[in-house]
């Protein structure tokens, strides 16, 4: 699996460095530190709970999809970070901008991002004229991750599919 990581890192380490390096602007920073709060897995879990317990409806339905989603997305992103290990991109690239304390457990797939579309995805189904507004939060946490040095695109894409599709099952299972 790391020849074909790196033949995957040459394709999109240039896009990798561009967000990483090009794109680090003190609002930018704040932003984007909001942003991976959000695909936080207790920040997702909470939220969803809150919803399922409080929310009326649709609503409450919907936080108890993303609640189930969440938990159940994090055993495929476990499995994955075991079997087939990824470094870091700062770990490939030291001149990568990151935190203080840059992770250093494997970065496929991104935990953060399968997080969030878990937890956005059942609101989107629930009221359709939310995606305007809900899929930019949840690409932008995508974004975070790469832009923090944590993970490659294909970490962050790989997390959305994950996430967005255990939501889509969850939703056949909890309606």
């Amino acid at each position: 699996m790391s020849r074909f990581y790196r033949i995957l890192e040459q394709v999109e380490g240039p896009l990798f460095l561009h967000v990483n390096m090009r794109w680090n602007r003190e609002v930018l920073n704040r932003l984007f530190f909001l942003l991976t709060l959000m695909g936080g897995a207790t920040f997702c879990l909470g939220v969803s709970l809150a919803a399922g317990l409080f929310a009326p409806g649709a609503w409450g339905t919907a936080g108890w999809q993303a609640l189930a989603a969440v938990a159940f997305s994090h055993l495929p992103v476990a499995i994955a970070k075991r079997s087939a290990p990824r470094r870091r991109p700062h770990q490939v690239y030291p001149q990568a901008n990151t935190g203080k304390r840059p992770l250093q457990d494997p970065s496929f797939p991104s935990g953060h991002t399968t997080a969030a579309f878990a937890m956005l995805t059942p609101w989107m189904m629930a009221e359709p004229l939310l995606i305007p507004l809900l899929l930019p939060v949840a690409i932008g946490v995508a974004l975070s991750r790469i832009y923090f040095g944590l993970h490659f695109p294909s970490d962050t894409a790989a997390g959305a599919l994950l996430g967005s599709s255990t939501a889509l099952l969850v939703s056949l299972w909890i309606s």
